[in-house]
């Protein structure tokens, strides 16, 4: 399986964690696995390894996140979709040292496949400045 698929599983466990707010993310992520019937290994642990790796750096990526958005935005304005993106890419970037390049494209490639119309300008303009902020660390 390509990373590009993996990644996009992963977006979609994020966007449903989102929304559900549950307490167990291990239990959500083995039934996600589950149901959409991941076999692949790699899959499984990348997948594993960015739900609980954005829920444990969660207050980290939202304040990277608040700081990036323009005066009159918060958070709360911000669609599911484009914040589970963000988290996604932030993840990738400052924690899987995935080269920036490569996370924002797949994320705007995401972007451009669910979300709104402004998504892909909206989420590219925040993960710009994010990498501004987080300097030269992986290959910027």
């Amino acid at each position: 399986m390509k990373r590009s698929a993996i990644r996009e599983l992963a977006f979609k466990l994020i966007y449903s964690l989102e929304i559900q707010k549950t307490a167990d993310i291990e239990e959500q992520i083995e039934l996600y696995i589950e149901c959409n019937e991941i076999n692949d290994e790699e899959a499984k642990e990348y997948i594993k390894d960015v739900v609980i790796g954005i829920n444990t750096h969660i207050n980290e990526i939202k304040s990277l996140i608040e700081k990036n958005l323009k005066a009159d935005w918060n958070i709360q304005r911000i669609s599911k979709i484009d914040l589970s993106l963000l988290k996604l890419a932030i993840y990738e970037i400052k924690y899987k040292q995935i080269p920036y390049k490569v996370a924002i494209n797949e994320g705007l490639e995401l972007a451009k496949r669910y979300g709104e119309d402004m998504s892909k300008n909206f989420i590219n303009g925040i993960l710009a400045s994010i990498v501004k902020e987080i300097g030269d660390t992986n290959g910027i």
